[in-house]
C-alpha cells in the first residue's frame, strides 16, 4: 500500500475532517490516520467537556464546545505536518444543535460557514452501534447519515464515504487519502 509521505516542513497542512453520526469510528479513524502519516489529530473537544459536566448539556454548552473545538484545531494546526486529521468539526455541532434544540446559534452557523477542510471523510453506519453515555440515538443512524450527506452535498464539499470494519476501515480511509493526495 503506497502512502503519501508527510513533510514536517509543510506550511499549510491538508485539513481532513472526520465526520458522521455517532458510533461510526471517527476517533478510531482519526487516530489511525495520524499514526499512519506520522502527524497529529485533533480530538473531539465535546467529549471531555461533557464528561466534566454534572448536568445535561444545554444549547449554550454547544457554543462553548464550538469555541473549544476551533481553539484545539488552531493549536494543532500550527504544529502539524502535511495532514491534520480532525475528529469532528462544526457540521457535527450544527446537526447536533438542530436536532436537539430545533435551532442553531448564530456563532455556530458562522463557524460552520467559516471552516474549511480540504476533504471530509464521512463515516458510514456499517459498524454496530456501541453504547457510550454520551451517545443518544442508536435508532437514528441512517437518518443522521443521510443528514450529513445532504449537508456536505449542499455545501459542495469534497468528501468520501469510509466503509468497513476494524483495520479494513482504516485501510479504506488511507486509500482515500492517498488518492486525494495524488489529485488534491
Amino acid at each position: 500500500m503506497k502512502t503519501v509521505s508527510s513533510n514536517s516542513g509543510f506550511k499549510n497542512p491538508l485539513k481532513i475532517a472526520i465526520t458522521g453520526p455517532e458510533s461510526t469510528g471517527k476517533s478510531f479513524i482519526a487516530q489511525g490516520l495520524a499514526a499512519n502519516y506520522n502527524t497529529h489529530w485533533v480530538p473531539e473537544f465535546a467529549r471531555e467537556y461533557i464528561d466534566k459536566l454534572d448536568r445535561p448539556y444545554t444549547e449554550s454548552d454547544l457554543v462553548s464546545i464550538c469555541k473549544g473545538q476551533i481553539a484545539l484545531e488552531k493549536n494543532y494546526s500550527s504544529r502539524t505536518n502535511r495532514f491534520l486529521f480532525c475528529d469532528t468539526e462544526m457540521l457535527v455541532i450544527k446537526i447536533w444543535s438542530m436536532h436537539r434544540f430545533g435551532r442553531v446559534h448564530p456563532s455556530i452557523l458562522a463557524a460552520c460557514n467559516d471552516q474549511h477542510y480540504d476533504l471530509y471523510l464521512l463515516m458510514d453506519i456499517d459498524l454496530p452501534w456501541q453504547y457510550d453515555p454520551q451517545r443518544e440515538h442508536p435508532d437514528k443512524r441512517k437518518f443522521f447519515f443521510d443528514w450529513y450527506k445532504r449537508e456536505l452535498d449542499d455545501k459542495n464539499a469534497s468528501y468520501r464515504i469510509v466503509r468497513g470494519t476494524g483495520t479494513e476501515r482504516i485501510k479504506n480511509a488511507i486509500n482515500i487519502i492517498d488518492q486525494y493526495g495524488e489529485i488534491g
